[in-house]
């Protein structure tokens, strides 16, 4: 039973056939057919270079021959099932190889008689075992790096949507009292931070990495903005700067409010008569930067370990999704902290 429902989820995974059409994939697949050249060369008969020459004829006919074949049928191999397109890339290279041996036949011996051609078969079915042999253990190997990329893949957006959702407690709590206190005093406005209570939660959920524009997470921001004031007050005063940022610039989902929400809790909260939060969202040729200062508050060990937890967490986040090519930066200049995160522009086209 356990064999026939592994059967199955291998029949339902989608073939994923590597891109064989790049410099770079081309070199490696001339670099291994000379390997098996060598190694042919080696398991006997003579040495010389006119077999050399012969054999990497042969071989790399095979190898650029089944690559370029295999390089124009990719969108569709990668439409079927792991089974039937592993049968088939098989079949195809085995086809390859026997065409590639009859006409190697035809030229090496000088022969012209296609109508009664003298095949040494014994030659040819050793050549097409090779082939065989060399293509399964490919073939095994491209079924691995795909499980694997598919793990990873899974395991990555796990990780990304566990940093995502991650909203303090203590914010949840505040929101919760807030909205107790104004049920009976101001119902319309209890309604309204219960509305934006909601569509940070609902964006907290959403799927990780997901990108929307930056004027919807501006505004999601300014929901936030707006349930901290009322717990803060007069206390906390935001300046917004956009500058070079068209409507259709991307911005991965909840990627300003984390950094808000550190400002808020490690830069206003601590200090009675509150401060001012800048923050500056600017387009630098391909890539967005965006930097946010606060006041800065002496702090005890506590607040130090959860401000550079806070600003792990979203370095976590955008080295999973961006790579090297993101980076988060904190410095402390004069009587401020700055944050800055800088990842890669992405403008949607029209």
């Amino acid at each position: 039973m356990k064999e026939a429902d592994r059967n199955r989820n291998i029949e339902n995974t989608n073939f994923e056939m590597p891109d064989l059409c790049n410099v770079m994939a081309i070199c490696m697949l001339v670099l291994i057919g000379e390997l098996i050249v060598f190694v042919l060369l080696l398991a006997g008969g003579p040495i010389t270079w006119v077999r050399l020459a012969l054999l990497s004829l042969s071989v790399q006919w095979i190898v650029l021959g089944s690559a370029g074949v295999l390089c124009a049928l990719r969108p569709v191999l990668n439409g079927i099932g792991v089974a039937r397109g592993a049968t088939f890339v098989f079949i195809l290279v085995m086809s390859v190889t026997l065409l590639v041996s009859v006409i190697a036949h035809f030229v090496y011996s000088g022969e012209a008689d296609f109508a009664n051609p003298a095949l040494d078969w014994g030659q040819i079915t050793r050549q097409l075992g090779i082939a065989g042999i060399i293509t399964g253990v490919v073939m095994r190997y491209l079924y691995v790096q795909q499980k694997l990329r598919e793990q990873e893949q899974s395991e990555l957006q796990s990780r990304i949507q566990a940093l995502q959702s991650r909203i303090r407690p203590h914010f949840l709590f505040n929101s919760m009292n807030i909205i107790a206190s104004l049920i009976s005093t101001e119902p319309e406005m209890a309604e309204t931070v219960v509305e934006d209570l909601s569509e940070l939660f609902r964006a907290s959920l959403n799927d990780a990495g997901n990108q929307v524009s930056i004027n919807e997470e501006i505004s999601l921001c300014k929901r936030y903005i707006h349930i901290e004031g009322l717990r803060l007050g007069e206390r906390l005063r935001v300046e917004w700067t956009v500058e070079n940022c068209p409507p259709r610039l991307k911005i991965p989902l909840l990627t300003l409010q984390p950094l808000l929400e550190n400002a808020i809790y490690h830069g206003i909260q601590p200090l009675p008569e509150g401060g001012t939060i800048r923050i500056h969202v600017r387009r630098e040729s391909e890539v967005l930067a965006i930097t946010v200062q606060n006041p800065l508050v002496e702090q005890g060990d506590a607040d130090v370990r959860g401000n550079r937890m806070a600003l792990a967490n979203t370095r976590s986040r955008f080295a999973a999704l961006y790579g090297s090519e993101a980076s988060l930066l904190a410095w402390v200049e004069a009587d401020s902290y700055f944050t800055e995160l800088r990842y890669p522009a992405v403008v949607e086209s029209e």
